[in-house]
This record gives C-alpha cells, sequence and structure tokens, in this order.
C-alpha cells in the first residue's frame, strides 16, 4: 500500500519526498508532475515567493526508462529561494560561525505553529518550526498525488478541485458536470467555475491587499469514477471518509472539512438527506442524488466522491497582530515575511492531491498486486462480479 514521507525546510534546499508501495509497470510522465507543481503555485492573491520558485522534480530512484520498478521511489524538489537563505538555513556550520541575533525568528505569529512548536521542542528560534509547519511541504505532497493520480487513471478515475467561496463570496455551482468544471477552472485565476463570482473575489483579494489582510475560503474536490466498496464499515479507522477528512486536515490552513451535505444535513429532514435506491437491469443499482457525497458507512457507494474544505487566512499578516517577543516576554508585534493574501486555488490543488493519494491507497488494498496489470486483473474480476450482482 502506498506510503511517504517528506522531508525539508520551507527555505532550505530542497524538499525530499521518499514512496513506497506503487506498484511496478507503471508508467510515468515526469511532466505531469510538473504541471501539477506549477498548478499550486498559482491562482490571483499569492505572494512574491511563487514568482521565485518554479517547482519541478527529479526522480532519483524508483523509475527505469519512465516505468516504475516496485521499490521506493524517491523525489527531489529544489527550492530556488535556497541561494538567498544559505547562511541563515544552512545545515551544518563550523565553531567559528556566529549567528547573529536578526537572523533569530523571537516574535510568534497568532494562528501559526510558531509559539506552541517552540514549547513543544524546545527551541530557542521560531524559524526552527515555522520552516517546518510551512505550506511549502505540501509542494511534496502534490508530486505524491501526481503519481496517485496516474495510477487512478489506469482504473478511470478521475478528480478535480475547484474553489467555490472566498470571504464572503460565493460562486454557484449547482448541477455543473465534472467536464463543465474542468474545461472552466482552465481559464480562470482562482480555479473558480462562476465567472461573475471570481470578478467579485478578486476585488476582494484586492482589497486584503491594500489592508495588509488576508483571506480564507472554501474549496471542493471531485473525483468520479469510484468503485462501490472502497473503505469498510468494519473498523472506526478503515473509514474512508474519516481518512479523507484526515488527509483533507492535515493541509496547513484547513479548519473544516464536509462530505456530501456536510453541516446542511444537520437542519434538514432525513427524507431530503438520504439518496434513494433505484435498480434496472442496465444501470444495477443506481441513485438520482448524491447527497452523501459517495460515501455511506464509511464505504464509497459508486457515486462520485465530493467533499469540501474551509481555509482559514493565513496568519502571516502585513497588517501585524499583537504577539510578545518569545525570549524577553515583552509585548511586541507579530513577525511578517513574504506571504500571500489568499492561497485558496493553491490549497484546492493539495486538496486534489491528498485525496489521490488517499483512493489511490483504498484501490490498493481492495486490489493489491505487486504490478500495475495485476491489480488492474484483480480490479476487472471485481467489476465483473458487481456487474452480476
Amino acid at each position: 500500500m502506498l506510503q511517504y514521507l517528506t522531508a525539508g525546510e520551507s527555505h532550505g534546499k530542497s524538499l525530499v519526498v521518499i514512496i513506497e508501495g506503487i506498484p511496478a509497470n507503471l508508467e510515468i510522465n515526469i511532466d505531469e508532475i510538473n504541471d501539477q507543481l506549477r498548478e499550486r503555485q498559482v491562482g490571483f492573491g499569492r505572494g512574491d515567493r511563487m514568482k521565485i520558485e518554479k517547482d519541478h522534480v527529479e526522480i532519483l530512484a524508483g523509475v527505469r526508462h519512465n516505468f516504475t520498478l516496485g521499490s521506493p521511489i524517491s523525489l527531489l524538489i529544489p527550492n530556488k529561494d535556497w541561494e538567498n537563505w544559505q547562511q541563515v538555513m544552512a545545515t551544518i556550520i563550523d565553531s567559528s560561525t556566529i549567528i547573529k541575533f536578526e537572523e533569530i525568528a523571537t516574535s510568534p505569529r497568532p494562528g501559526h505553529a510558531d509559539l506552541a512548536g517552540a514549547i513543544k521542542y524546545g527551541h530557542k528560534d521560531l524559524r526552527n518550526v515555522l520552516e517546518r509547519a510551512s505550506a511549502r511541504e505540501t509542494a511534496a505532497r502534490v508530486a505524491v498525488g501526481a503519481i496517485a493520480k496516474i495510477l487512478l487513471r489506469q482504473f478511470d478515475i478521475y478528480i478535480i478541485s475547484h474553489v467555490i467561496q472566498i470571504g464572503e463570496v460565493k460562486a454557484k455551482v449547482e448541477n455543473k458536470s465534472f467536464d463543465e468544471i474542468k474545461e472552466r477552472i482552465l481559464i480562470s485565476l482562482l480555479r473558480c467555475m462562476d465567472k461573475e463570482a471570481e470578478a467579485e473575489m478578486i476585488k476582494l483579494i484586492e482589497q486584503a491587499k491594500e489592508a495588509g489582510d488576508t483571506l480564507g475560503g472554501i474549496f471542493e474536490v471531485m473525483a468520479i469514477g469510484v468503485p462501490i466498496g472502497l473503505g469498510s464499515y468494519s473498523q472506526w479507522d478503515k473509514r474512508f471518509d474519516a481518512r479523507l477528512a484526515f488527509a483533507v486536515m492535515s493541509i496547513p490552513a484547513i479548519k473544516g472539512v464536509e462530505i456530501g451535505l456536510g453541516f446542511e444535513c444537520a437542519k434538514t429532514p432525513g427524507s431530503a438527506v438520504h439518496d434513494e435506491i433505484f435498480y434496472s437491469s442496465r444501470k444495477g443499482f443506481f441513485r438520482k442524488t448524491n447527497r452523501a457525497g459517495g460515501l455511506e458507512g464509511g464505504v464509497t457507494n459508486g457515486q462520485p466522491v465530493v467533499l469540501r474544505a474551509a481555509m482559514k487566512p493565513i496568519p502571516t499578516l502585513r497588517k501585524t497582530l499583537a504577539s510578545v517577543n518569545f525570549q524577553t516576554k515583552e509585548p511586541t508585534m507579530a513577525s511578517y515575511e513574504r506571504s500571500d493574501v489568499c492561497a485558496v486555488p493553491a490549497a484546492s490543488v493539495v486538496g486534489e492531491a491528498v485525496v489521490a493519494i488517499e483512493l489511490c491507497k483504498a484501490m490498493q488494498e481492495k486490489f493489491a498486486g505487486d504490478s500495475i496489470q495485476e491489480m488492474k486483473k484483480n480490479y476487472q474480476n471485481y467489476m465483473e462480479y458487481v456487474k452480476r450482482i
């Protein structure tokens, strides 16, 4: 089963990923991975860092002549901004090196991991926390997600994400198909389906930038072609909706996840929540609605998997908030480093990646195989069984 480990700091030399469990003989197109990395960097409201970094991946191991070997895959994503941070972020220094006081971060930002992380790990310099807690790490997960999507495509499973809200501005996305959303976001500055809402969102982001503030929002992830039977109701930690929520909540700044109707279920009668079941000889079992978001009892039910995530405003503000100096305990203002005004479109790309990773894991659990050919054979046998029911 797919497992991965990431390493690297925001302004360190590079991000590194080790991926284990990808079956052998899967053809890898490196351009697809780099395309996903570029998607994570774009979007109206991104900061100046994105003008420096031009993310690309180097495959160091686990792939030969474009095909996976079944052994661990190693990926490297260089940080171009490392050139400007070599002294501050040096991994090894000699005894004669003097660390300048101004290089030490001492003003924790409200909403960031700075203070809690420093206390937890016993650090005196908050940079030891903020460099790893930074959302820069998500570039590594997007690379893993890109490989997961290549595998899922072998089973006609496709995933897309799009922005449905920035601040108070909401997009109208009811009854829009997967293909309609995909076509529209390709030409959208905010990966938003609704042109009119997008124009209002851009105005809102411009206002926030002028005020030195930041904005959050909501994005949606949709996966189509997902077969019945991924996940399980048999144990709490095998429920696929729980695994999806865990994965999406692990993205920095995400504060809430809902699947299907989500929180609307709490105020809606059961008769208008649950998806009625029908049967025909041509379709088999089917639903006319998808309020459950493709999951019932922790198991996929054959409908598109649909979830949404709420992202808080980024805690690094030019309009700084009150804080306390970590060393002197004197009142101060929170530190400010170059940052985004709004990163919801980027977070949606990360959301797409982590959902792809969890779907990939679930597919491997259900249709295990050492090679992609073996895995596809197991899948085909199962799908034939489903059709016979």
